[in-house]
């Protein structure tokens, strides 16, 4: 993807997501601006592009770190089409992560298949602090599995990067808050 079309998408997401008010994130920060990530990840035209952006930063991550990734996972659920449109991309398989385990049927946190000794690399939505995503690595490492790296579709730049990686994770985003033009944040 060159800059332009980059850019082009950063502004495409940003004008369908990006809401401006008084919101309370899942943190529990207060934030002048909200990201809706269904607003952009249930558009075809802006997940087909993000789905070329994640195949070219999984494979542009498995030559620098030598290392290659038998799966892609997501987090319910903003992760899950990230996730999905990935794996049509690069044909690798996916590992979907409840935010808890289930109570009946299988009584899964882990979707899909995933076996001991598998290198993942997990796809996140928008990443504020990082908590939710740490949780689902952890339970990725519980299963005996890897986790090679995290990527995150936007880095709102409040912590998420210092959190990942002081957690002991690769950490890459496809777009900053600022590549989206938010650079006007007052704290509330």
């Amino acid at each position: 993807m060159t800059r332009t079309d980059h850019k082009q998408l950063a502004r495409q997401i940003a004008d369908a997501a990006l809401l401006k008010g008084s919101f309370t994130l899942r943190s529990g920060q207060k934030s002048a601006y909200y990201l809706d990530k269904y607003r952009f990840t249930t558009r075809p035209e802006i997940l087909d592009k993000l789905g070329d952006l994640f195949c070219d930063k999984i494979h542009q991550l498995q030559t620098s770190l030598n290392q290659a990734a038998n799966r892609l996972a997501g987090a319910e659920l903003g992760g899950i089409p990230l996730v999905t449109v990935a794996s049509l991309k690069t044909s690798i398989p996916t590992v979907l992560v409840r935010n808890a385990r289930k109570d009946y049927g299988t009584a899964q946190q882990l979707e899909g298949t995933l076996n001991p000794g598998d290198t993942v690399i997990i796809l996140e939505d928008i990443a504020t602090t990082g908590g939710q995503i740490i949780e689902a690595a952890k339970a990725i490492q519980n299963a005996d599995a890897s986790v090679m790296a995290i990527i995150a579709t936007i880095d709102r730049l409040q912590g998420a990067r210092e959190n990942i990686e002081a957690a002991g994770y690769h950490f890459e985003s496809l777009f900053t808050r600022d590549d989206l033009g938010i650079t006007d944040t007052p704290p509330l």
